[in-house]
């Protein structure tokens, strides 16, 4: 009696950890062919999202066409992903006449990603990239490095990753190169 009741608890605990286990993979069908998906634990993710937060992040606010609309849309898009920092360095960019300079100009804008460093100890991020400005007669290349922290928060459709940048800041933006270009 007593290895049937041992047997009967052991059955029921491997039982539920196979359903447990079944509920975290669901199939997705793709053109009639089902597709084994597993669901993860959020904590394994978190530092990809974190870096790409702070890679889309860049890549809105800095990557701008000689659009004024367009320049708008970005930067308002770009403003959902980090906290009040942002919003004070768009706001004395623009008190410079830099995007009025980078349209009348027909400049495009454009940033390249070297590296993200996340340390998720202390939420804090150091992003290095290369700023290209192209211009009719010149194209100009320039160092970026930028750092701040960040915060988890819900997702939102203006902020799938549910992350929040904070106390951003500009480090470096030196020219490292000037070339101009033969105009025809």
């Amino acid at each position: 009696m007593i290895i049937s009741f041992c047997t009967n608890i052991a059955v029921l605990i491997y039982s539920n950890s196979i359903v447990q286990d079944s509920r975290k993979s669901i199939y997705i069908i793709d053109n009639g062919v089902p597709i084994l998906a597993k669901q993860t634990d959020e904590t394994l993710n978190r530092p990809v999202e974190y870096r790409g937060q702070v890679q889309l992040f860049h890549s809105l606010f800095f990557t701008l066409p000689p659009d004024d609309r367009y320049i708008k849309s970005n930067v308002e898009k770009s403003l959902y992903l980090i906290d009040d920092s942002g919003k004070k360095e768009y706001s004395n960019l623009r008190e410079k006449g830099f995007y009025n300079q980078l349209i009348s100009s027909n400049s495009i804008l454009s940033i390249q990603t070297d590296s993200i460093k996340i340390n998720t100890e202390d939420q804090s991020f150091i992003y290095y990239g290369k700023q290209l400005i192209n211009r009719i007669n010149s194209l100009t290349i320039r160092n970026i490095e930028t750092s701040g922290n960040f915060i988890d928060m819900p997702r939102t459709i203006n902020n799938p990753h549910g992350v929040l940048l904070t106390n951003w800041r500009i480090i470096d933006n030196s020219e490292i190169s000037k070339r101009t270009r033969n105009a025809f």
